[in-house]
């Protein structure tokens, strides 16, 4: 039979028989405590199974709960000595959420609970003390009307502040007995002219009411929201948890606070934390009272004058270090803690891992290590792989109160300022000028590389994490927002419009934050980070820990150096076209483009050849004795081509062309769907000369750089876009012929490897076939989730987000691998490639190479590495430690992944 409830301090602690995701993390830790021996109220927690039948599965309140629940009070009573309703010594309750994660302020509480017009009497008469229990009743009513009857606190705040007004008081405290009784009296009669309804006085009806109310503050929009920012599926439920009251409002020998074991911003380890003198829990953080600071060096820091709790109650503040030291030992963890001091006396109410700042997270780690409380491994496994953006970047001041004007996705990460610009063009002037500037677009193409790299940042209303702009903002380490669908660039009129009607022009100063996708008019204070000796230790004791190599994809040498300095062991993925818009060059791939015949293709190439070759030889000279692997030409030829009619006149003018003959050229070259068109090896195909001298500037590149470094180079040249054998075949022929001229022209023996991107369905489903021809695969998922799902990574963000709140998928699969279909595809395709060909290496060069989640599944499939855009670098080391580490310790688990 089914316990839908289990006793903590009530002698035998019940909730230690079942696992934690039921009891909720607030459940599990009264529990935990309570077998420890600490000072926890007694109380009961109802498994968040009752919210899975009520709200998710909408079966209702399952059989038996009611007398599980009663049993659980009587047990309560015992423990106390008090009886709930009783009218001599009243029991009260809490009623509180408790999740399986923390979901901070997100669910609803009620305090107090047993209160009516009879036992507030009974509580004064027990406790000596009718002021109190008088303020307590209050705090009942306006709570419980706004938690379980849906009254606005509002409306009892008026009547409150216009009371305390009157009298000329600063705060509740003030309050007497006999004022606190004429506003319950108003609270009531509130209640019946606003609800028709008197307030209840049956402690079990209220009882009832709360444990509904809390169980429904699971669906309630605001959780609901931070449910779908955290990814935190809504089949959990909640748990609820009741919990005999102490009393932190019992006099100024009473307080209230919140308590951490060590610094959550610092990491430092010292108590830290704050505390209410005669006051309830929720005043805390209400911030209706300053509160004050619990150690004597947090107030003197703080420049605080009101005592701290260290000095006032110095019993109570021993017992609580002593409590705080175990609790950390006992979970080996920084504690966010809550305590209750009645009378005196310390008690728990709830422990829990605390949430903390990104360098505070390592520093902690780091310490604990040190101090022998965790391992190493378990270290590498406390760091959030996400939060090292955090710290690569600079970011908003904490201080400063963000007021978004438009958001969008937090394509890469860090905030800055400048004026905007519409343009690549007037990006490159201003920057020649020394402005710094945003370069804000509809949507950015490869024509707008130049603009890219002169400004700051880079804003887009359109496009999604793997959008142009975003791959390669991220890839050049430029703070980038994507997809701001709630605001609008007026081109004609060089307007960005943004929510509440309002309008930024060219010149103006704006602010995008690229870390949480917000974007702000005007300039707004940052802080630049500083790596610490701790962010160094971290990334060697996770370089020894995992097996996957982490790569970079990297266009540039700037993006090449970049990397290195990282820590990235070699280029996954170097895509050249980005490299034709240097210049002039983009004239001289116009004329190639435009040419009529393969004689005056080759004249083009020829001019581009050595400018080719000087690209290659600097990254060769930068990643030396590191492997790089080099794209060849991907994109469709009419990217490089002029837009409108304006540009074309412009281009036709440089190339000595009729603009009706360069117009007759671009629409030719125009196709439907580009994607799925003539682009990668189809290039290739047609015009292998492109291909040809692709080779060559990087052959003659791999000799000039192994003269200049000493070291031999062994350039991976990568085939894009391949579904056939025969296709790989035809292109490696080509490659494999210019290497041949290239080492007898220099009277030097290279060493190099012709491989291929797997990015298409049936490239994967026939990689057994492709490997006879592929010395490795990188697995392009950028691609393969787009042909695999049937979407546009550009335009899908538009109604993905729908998808994910309405529960269709649970994460987007441009950020995070689709497990099921795409890494289905995946692992055929690494299955059946290393069927053929043992030795086959093979990388994900996509986006998802620098996603923790994704990393975590790439280890399930033993790939060789993950390679990632430049700053996502120490993101990729640190996750791809933790997948090793999972994977030795639970080899069951990424299974799982693999199978999710």
């Amino acid at each position: 039979m089914t316990n839908w409830v289990y006793s903590f301090g009530c002698g035998e602690t019940q909730s230690l028989d079942i696992d934690r995701d039921r009891l909720g993390g607030k459940g599990a830790s009264l529990a935990e405590m309570a077998r420890m021996g600490l000072p926890v109220p007694p109380g009961l927690t109802i498994i968040s199974d009752v919210c899975q039948h009520f709200y998710v599965h909408a079966k209702g309140f399952p059989d038996g709960l009611k007398q599980e629940i009663e049993a659980g009070l009587r047990a309560i009573e015992a423990a106390t000595g008090r009886q709930f309703g009783g009218a001599e010594t009243p029991l009260l309750l809490s009623v509180r959420s408790g999740s399986r994660v923390s979901m901070p302020g997100m669910m609803d509480t009620v305090l107090n609970l047993g209160l009516n017009d009879e036992t507030v009497k009974a509580l004064a008469a027990d406790t000596g003390d009718e002021r109190f229990a008088w303020d307590s009743y209050r705090r009942f009513i306006q709570m419980y009307a706004d938690v379980v009857l849906g009254l606005d606190q509002e409306f009892f705040e008026e009547i409150l502040e216009d009371r305390m007004s009157e009298l000329g008081y600063a705060y509740e405290t003030q309050l007497s007995a006999d004022e606190l009784k004429d506003i319950v009296s108003e609270y009531e009669k509130l209640l019946d002219e606003e609800l028709g309804e008197s307030f209840p006085q049956d402690p079990c009806e209220q009882l009832w009411g709360a444990i509904s109310a809390v169980f429904s503050s699971w669906t309630s929009a605001r959780a609901t929201a931070y449910r779908a920012l955290h990814d935190i599926p809504f089949d959990w439920g909640t748990a609820v948890n009741i919990q005999a009251m102490v009393f932190g409002n019992l006099g100024n020998d009473s307080a209230t606070g919140v308590a951490f074991t060590r610094n959550p911003s610092t990491g430092e380890k010292a108590l830290y934390g704050e505390f209410l003198l005669n006051a309830q829990g929720e005043d805390v953080v209400a911030g209706i009272r300053t509160p004050q600071s619990i150690t004597e060096a947090g107030r003197i820091a703080s420049g605080a004058e009101k005592p701290s709790l260290e000095k006032l109650m110095p019993r109570a503040f021993s017992e609580l270090v002593t409590v705080a030291a175990r609790l950390e030992r006992h979970y080996g963890d920084l504690q966010d803690m809550e305590f209750t001091i009645e009378r005196g006396t310390l008690w728990m109410l709830q422990t829990r891992n605390g949430k903390r700042a990104a360098g505070a997270a390592m520093k902690i780690a780091m310490d604990m290590a040190d101090e022998g409380l965790i391992s190493r491994d378990e270290a590498i496994i406390r760091v959030d792989p996400a939060t090292l953006d955090q710290m690569l970047h600079p970011t908003i001041s904490p201080d400063f109160k963000a007021n978004p004007v438009g958001s969008g996705l937090p394509a890469s990460p860090g905030a800055v300022t400048g004026e905007i610009v519409f343009s690549a063009e007037e990006a490159i002037s201003a920057h020649a000028e020394g402005r710094k500037v945003i370069l804000v677009r509809t949507e950015t193409s490869p024509e707008d590389i130049h603009g890219m790299t002169a400004a700051e940042g880079v804003l887009t209303t359109r496009g999604g994490m793997t959008s142009h702009a975003a791959v390669v903002a991220r890839g050049m380490g430029v703070p980038c927002v994507t997809g701001a669908g709630n605001m609008r660039v007026d081109r004609f009129d060089n307007i960005l419009h943004g929510v509440g009607g309002v309008l930024m022009h060219a010149g103006d100063l704006v602010t995008i934050d690229g870390s949480t996708g917000r974007v702000l008019k005007g300039a707004v204070p940052t802080q630049k980070p500083a790596l610490s000796d701790d962010f160094q230790r971290l990334m060697g004791w996770a370089d020894a820990a995992r097996r996957m190599k982490v790569r970079t994809n990297a266009d540039t040498p700037g993006d090449a150096r970049t990397a290195r300095e990282f820590g990235a062991e070699g280029i996954g993925l170097c895509r050249t076209e980005h490299m034709f818009f240097e210049g002039d060059r983009i004239k001289t791939m116009r004329r190639m483009i435009l040419a009529e015949d393969e004689a005056g293709r080759r004249a083009a190439l020829d001019q581009l050849l050595p400018m080719q070759r000087a690209d290659f030889e600097e990254i060769f000279a930068i990643m030396h004795g590191l492997p790089v692997t080099i794209r060849l030409l991907d994109p469709p030829l009419h990217e490089f081509l002029p837009k409108n009619e304006e540009e074309r006149e412009e281009v036709a003018r440089a190339l000595d062309m009729e603009t009706s003959l360069l117009k007759q050229r671009v629409e030719a070259l125009y196709e439907f769907n580009p994607m799925l068109g003539h682009r990668g090896c189809r290039l290739a195909i047609s015009f292998p000369e492109i291909a040809e001298m692709q080779a060559r500037a990087i052959f003659e590149a791999a000799v000039a750089a192994a003269r200049l470094t000493g070291e031999a180079v062994v350039p991976e040249i990568m085939v894009p876009l391949v579904s056939l054998r025969s296709e790989l075949e035809y292109v490696k022929g080509r490659i494999d012929g210019i290497a041949g001229t290239v080492m007898r022209e220099s009277g030097m023996t290279l060493t190099y490897r012709v491989g291929t991107m797997i990015e298409l369905p049936r490239a994967a489903l026939r990689a057994h076939e492709i490997a006879e021809e592929a010395a490795f695969f990188s697995l392009g998922t950028n691609d393969l989730t787009q042909t695999t799902f049937g979407l546009s990574r550009d335009d899908a963000p538009g109604f993905l987000g729908a998808y994910q709140k309405k529960g269709i998928l649970e994460r987007d699969p441009f950020m995070s691998l689709d497990f099921d279909g795409v890494g289905e595809l995946m692992k055929l395709a690494t299955e059946r490639g290393r069927m053929a060909k043992p030795d086959l290496q093979i990388g994900i060069c996509g986006e998802h190479g620098g996603d923790p989640i994704s990393i975590r599944f790439c280890e399930t499939l033993a790939l060789d590495y993950v390679s990632c855009s430049p700053f996502r670098v120490p993101t990729a080391r640190l996750a791809a430690a933790q997948a090793s580490i999972r994977e030795r310790e639970d080899p069951a688990s990424g299974k799982a992944v693999a199978t999710a």
